[in-house]
C-alpha cells in the first residue's frame, strides 16, 4: 500500500492523505460538510468518512468536537515529522548525508543557498550550552 509513514509505524494511505488535505484546506469544517465534500470528491459514503476521520483523530492529527473538525497537527508539522522520520531511517539521522543525496547532480540557486545559510544561522546550536545562537 502506498502511503506516508507516521510515527509508530502507521501508514497513511493515499486516500487518507487526500482526506487530510481536504481538512487542512478547509478547517475548521463542520463534519456534515466534510461528509458531503468526501462524497463528491472521493466517492465515499458517510460511514467511510467517519471511520477515516476517527482513525486520524485517534492518531492525533485531527479532532472532531461538537461536529467541528480541526487539525491538532498542521500540514507543516505532519510533513515535517515525516521528513525527520525519513532522514532518521534512511540516512541514520544525518542531515548532511540527506542534503548531499538530495542535491546530487544539481546546483543550488543563489536564493536556495541564501535560504539555507539563513536557516543554519538561525538553528545553529552552541556546543557548550546546547542552546541556539544569540547574536
Amino acid at each position: 500500500m502506498k502511503g506516508t509513514e507516521l510515527m509508530g509505524g502507521y501508514k497513511l494511505a493515499d486516500g487518507e492523505k487526500k482526506f487530510a488535505e481536504i481538512i487542512w484546506e478547509r478547517e475548521p469544517i463542520p463534519s456534515p460538510e466534510l461528509v458531503k465534500i468526501c462524497e463528491k470528491e472521493m466517492n465515499w459514503k458517510k460511514s467511510t468518512t467517519y471511520t477515516v476521520l476517527k482513525k486520524l483523530c485517534d492518531k492525533g492529527i485531527f479532532q472532531n468536537e461538537n461536529a467541528l473538525v480541526r487539525a491538532k497537527m498542521s500540514r507543516e508539522e505532519f510533513y515535517g515529522a515525516q521528513s525527520r522520520a525519513y532522514v532518521e531511517h534512511v540516512f541514520a539521522g544525518s542531515l548532511p548525508r540527506f542534503l548531499t543525496a538530495f542535491c546530487s547532480g544539481r546546483k543550488l540557486t543563489l536564493q536556495e543557498a541564501e535560504e539555507m545559510r539563513r536557516f543554519i544561522d538561525e538553528n545553529l546550536k552552541e556546543e557548550e550550552t546546547g542552546e541556539g545562537r544569540h547574536d
